[in-house]
């Protein structure tokens, strides 16, 4: 497996500016890194950029739900939208093929809707049908009707009081930042010059036609000419103002909304599956998911402003609280939680006045003038069809002789991956049940590679009751991309989205282990702790 190291800037730097790339792609979230990866499998010349470190944003604060969304489905009959209709369909495709390309980072979850009227068993009986039919993959269980017991015994905390019952069907789930990785990391491996923490901040024109952009390193801060063919804007929430800065006549195309999660002990998850509330005060469903030993809540659906440290706020996890003490037995409070964040959507503006829990989550595409093209909308689950369209837009005529292969690719750490990937981690490494778990589920066949890194001191855990391990540092600065601290406790380790507490016990042993592989300087070392403790507490259990 080839080094990805991202802390030899030097050698980046000269890498992004000594040719013309067929497309500079701007913006690392899974979009961006799709379209990287798009490009790149079809022969093509790419360099990624990304303002902070790739999935910081919106791509690494979802709900970590592979899905067509039967929210959507419901609104579609009712409505008789076609488009919703079409996005259901084209989301429940993707599935089916996602947890093919990434079945390390995806599986198959149940998910229990509570029911509290005899009429709704029929109705959401039906939907959810209908919603099996649309996805036509029969790898997934059937959904079913649940008797009041039984939905009882999956979930102990819901009030008992005119329980009818539920029903259970079944989704996909997924570690969102874990796979934007995979997807750099595997387009980085087919050729793609892939950097994070530079910003684009001046077109490069030419005749009024974009050739390119300046950009800075903020690490090094140092100005770059990345030079392309084509640009493509994949910033989610911030594609406005790159449009600015392209074509200044450029109107206004998205509404952004805060969508807030918080992280609760695994004790309030239902047993072996998911739970869906299926009526909140805004309109949307309530998820309380099992997610890496941890119970995940949300999300709220508000208007918001742009920034690139969103956070989640009182009134959003007092919201989250109020829906969930409509449906449980026992109380939820703000003391349970360990962690909490909120992640901005791009929703492309409606021609009409809508709440943004209305808006459509149909992606948009377009070419303005100057040839910048952009793409933004959507949601994770598309965000391959996405970049196939993308590309196939840069393309142009070209396409049809380079069609998209992404389909059949597996993902960094899919391409051996084995049901028996588990078993083997025990058997070879002596890892502990628990352990082999994790490590398969975060690094799929490259838990081997984490194993021989683990000799007798990195075998150690970062922090007590977690099973992050010091391996994983290193692992993550060499193969990954990280460059940071908080790049490696957030989105490589996932532990500061879990246990913000935790993740800031753990950041001295990262910073000084991350210092010593990189080879920093006290200053350097110094400016890394400050910085990444600063993001870790913006995930803090206290909400602003």
């Amino acid at each position: 497996m080839p080094s990805l190291s991202s802390h030899d800037r030097q050698r980046l730097h000269l890498e992004l500016q000594q040719k013309e790339f067929d497309l500079l792609v701007v913006g690392g979230g899974a979009t961006g890194a799709g379209i990287a990866l798009d490009a790149t499998s079809r022969g093509l010349s790419v360099a990624l950029i990304e303002h902070g470190d790739f999935a910081s944003g919106t791509s690494s604060r979802s709900t970590k739900l592979i899905h067509g969304g039967v929210r959507y489905l419901e609104k579609a009959v009712k409505e008789f939208d076609a488009g919703q209709y079409a996005l259901v369909r084209e989301a429940l495709q993707e599935r089916r093929t996602l947890l093919r390309i990434a079945p390390h980072l995806t599986r198959a979850l149940g998910l229990l809707t509570p029911l509290y009227h005899r009429w709704e068993i029929p109705y959401y009986m039906a939907g959810l049908k209908m919603y099996e039919w649309l996805a036509q993959d029969r790898t997934l269980e059937a959904s079913r009707y649940v008797s009041r017991d039984a939905a009882l015994k999956m979930c102990p905390m819901l009030k008992k009081e005119k329980l009818r019952g539920g029903v259970l069907y079944y989704d996909g789930q997924f570690d969102d930042a874990r796979m934007n990785v995979a997807l750099v990391t595997k387009a980085v491996e087919l050729g793609a010059i892939a950097a994070n923490y530079v910003s684009a901040s001046k077109p490069i024109l030419k005749g009024g036609k974009l050739c390119g952009f300046e950009a800075v390193d903020s690490i090094d801060e140092k100005t770059l000419t990345i030079r392309a063919k084509v640009t493509i804007n994949a910033t989610g929430p911030f594609c406005d103002e790159l449009r600015a800065k392209t074509d200044s006549q450029a109107s206004k195309i998205l509404e952004t909304s805060s969508g807030a999660h918080i992280i609760l002990p695994r004790t309030f998850s239902a047993r072996e599956s998911g739970l869906l509330i299926p009526k909140t005060d805004d309109g949307r469903v309530l998820f309380l998911l099992p997610w890496l030993g941890h119970t995940l809540v949300g999300t709220t659906d508000t208007p918001c402003s742009l920034s690139h440290t969103p956070r989640a706020t009182k009134d959003d996890v007092a919201y989250i609280l109020e829906q969930l003490s409509k449906y449980f037995a026992v109380k939820v409070t703000q003391a349970d939680i360990l962690s909490c964040w909120a992640g901005i959507r791009p929703l492309v503006s409606p021609s009409s006045d809508a709440s943004t829990a209305q808006i459509s989550r149909e992606h948009y595409l377009e070419k303005l003038p100057s040839g910048l093209i952009t793409i933004t909308g959507g949601k994770w689950t598309t965000y391959r069809v996405m970049a196939e369209e993308t590309v196939d837009m840069a393309l142009g005529e070209r396409a049809k002789k380079l069609p998209s292969k992404t389909a059949t690719i597996p993902l960094t750490g899919a391409e051996e991956f084995a049901p028996d990937t588990e078993s083997r981690l025990e058997k070879e490494f002596k890892w502990d049940p628990l352990a082999a778990k994790y490590l398969t589920r975060a690094y799929g066949s490259n838990a081997f590679k984490i194993s021989e890194l683990a000799d007798k001191s990195q075998r150690r855990h970062l922090v007590e009751g977690h099973p992050h391990l010091e391996a994983e540092v290193d692992y993550a600065v060499e193969y990954e991309l990280a460059c940071t601290s908080a790049d490696i406790l957030c989105r490589r380790l996932r532990l500061g989205f879990l246990d913000s507490l935790a993740a800031e016990k753990a950041l001295p042993k990262v910073n000084a282990q991350l210092a010593k592989k990189a080879q920093w300087g006290t200053r350097r070392q110094e400016q890394d702790k400050v910085q990444s403790l600063a993001y870790i507490k913006t995930l803090g259990r206290m909400a602003k």
